[in-house]
C-alpha cells in the first residue's frame, strides 16, 4: 500500500526531511498590507521575510489557509492517484481552521476519487484520515516524523492511524517568546484578549518571560522567569530531563524565529543535544514558519516531544 503524508506549512520541520519523505505541504498565505507571501516551508524565503521591513508590521498580518475546495483539488489532481492511503496532519483545530477545512475536504474527496483513480488505471479504494495534532509549531512535527518512521518500517495504515491518534494526546510543545508586546498586539489583531496590555507592559518592564505550553489543543503559561535566556535555558534543561526520563517517540523537534545559529548559541541548547545523543533521540531543527513568526514574533524558541503526563519544573 502506498501511504502518503500531508502537513500544513505551519508545521516546523526541516525542508530536507519534508523532501526526503515526500511530505506534501498545504501552503498558508500571509498578507501584510499589500504584501503577500505564500508559505511553502522555504527557510530562505522565511528569513528574507524576517529581515525585511514587512516583519515590523507582522502583528497585523492576515493568514489565509487552503480552503476545503483547494484541498479537494490538490487531492483529486494528484494525491488520490499517487497514494492509496493519505494521512493529513494539521495544526491544532483550536487555533486554526485548517483542520476543519481538511475535514470538509475529506468528504468531498472520498465522494469523488474514483474517476481520477480509474483514469490512471487504478480501481482499488482510496482512504484518507485527517488528524488534529492538537499542537503548534515544531510540536506539530512529532506526528509526521513518527508516521514516516512507521511507514518505512512497513507498518499497515491502521496501525499508523492508531499510533498517530494516540500520540496527538501525548505531544507537548513548550515556547518562550522574546517580545510580549508583539504577542499582545498580535492577539488583539486576531480578537484574542488573553494577553492584556497590563500583563505585557509589566512583563516587559520587569523582563519577565513566560514559558508557554501547548497540549491537547490548549495553550497557556506554565512558568514565568526573569530574562529571556534564563527562561530558554530552563526550558531546554527541562526538555533534557524529559528525554532522560523516557519519551514516547525517539524524537525532539526545535524551531526558532530567526537564523538557527541564534538558537544554537542559547544556554542549555548543548545540554539538550547531549541528552538526546545519549538516549538515541533524533533532533529536528528548523526555522519557524512565516505563519508562526507572524503569530509569536521574532526570536521565539519552541521545543516539542511526546511524553507521559508530567509537570513543568
Amino acid at each position: 500500500m502506498r501511504i502518503g503524508l500531508v502537513v500544513d506549512s505551519a508545521c516546523d520541520l526541516p525542508r530536507d526531511f519534508l523532501e526526503r519523505e515526500q511530505v506534501e505541504v498545504l501552503p498558508i498565505t500571509v498578507r501584510i498590507g499589500d504584501a503577500v507571501q505564500v508559505d511553502h516551508r522555504d527557510e530562505a524565503q522565511t528569513l528574507a521575510f524576517l529581515e525585511s521591513h514587512i516583519a515590523e508590521r507582522g502583528a497585523n498580518a492576515e493568514t489565509i489557509p487552503y480552503t476545503p475546495e483547494q484541498i479537494r483539488d490538490l487531492f483529486l489532481e494528484r494525491l488520490v492517484v499517487e497514494y492509496d492511503y493519505v494521512f493529513c496532519m494539521t495544526i491544532t483545530g483550536s487555533r486554526s481552521p485548517i483542520f476543519a477545512n481538511a475535514q470538509k475536504a475529506s468528504y468531498m474527496i472520498l465522494n469523488d476519487y474514483k474517476q481520477p483513480r480509474a483514469a490512471a488505471g487504478n480501481t482499488t479504494p482510496f482512504a484518507l484520515r485527517v488528524i488534529d495534532t492538537q499542537n503548534l509549531f515544531c510540536a506539530q512535527g512529532i506526528l509526521p516524523v513518527e508516521a514516516a518512521r512507521l511507514r518505512a518500517a512497513g507498518e499497515p495504515a491502521l496501525r499508523i492511524r492508531t499510533r498517530l491518534e494516540e500520540l496527538a494526546n501525548h505531544t507537548y510543545g513548550y515556547l518562550v517568546p522574546r517580545d510580549l508586546y508583539y504577542i499582545r498586539n498580535r492577539a488583539r489583531a486576531k480578537g484574542d484578549r488573553s494577553v492584556s496590555l497590563f500583563s505585557a507592559a509589566l512583563g516587559t518592564a520587569l523582563d519577565i518571560k513566560p514559558v508557554l505550553r501547548g497540549h491537547r489543543g490548549d495553550t497557556g503559561p506554565v512558568a514565568k522567569i526573569k530574562g529571556f535566556e534564563p527562561a530558554v535555558e530552563k526550558m531546554f534543561d527541562f526538555a533534557a530531563r524529559r528525554v532522560r526520563a523516557g519519551l514516547l517517540t525517539p524524537t525532539v523537534t526545535l524551531c526558532y524565529g530567526g537564523h538557527l545559529d541564534g538558537m544554537r548559541a542559547l544556554p542549555g541548547y548543548t545540554r539538550l543535544l547531549d541528552a538526546c545523543t545519549e538516549q538515541n533521540v533524533e533532533v529536528f531543527e528548523s526555522v519557524m514558519s512565516t505563519t508562526g513568526m507572524v503569530n509569536v514574533g521574532r526570536g521565539a524558541v519552541v521545543v516539542g516531544f511526546a511524553a507521559p503526563e508530567h509537570r513543568f519544573d
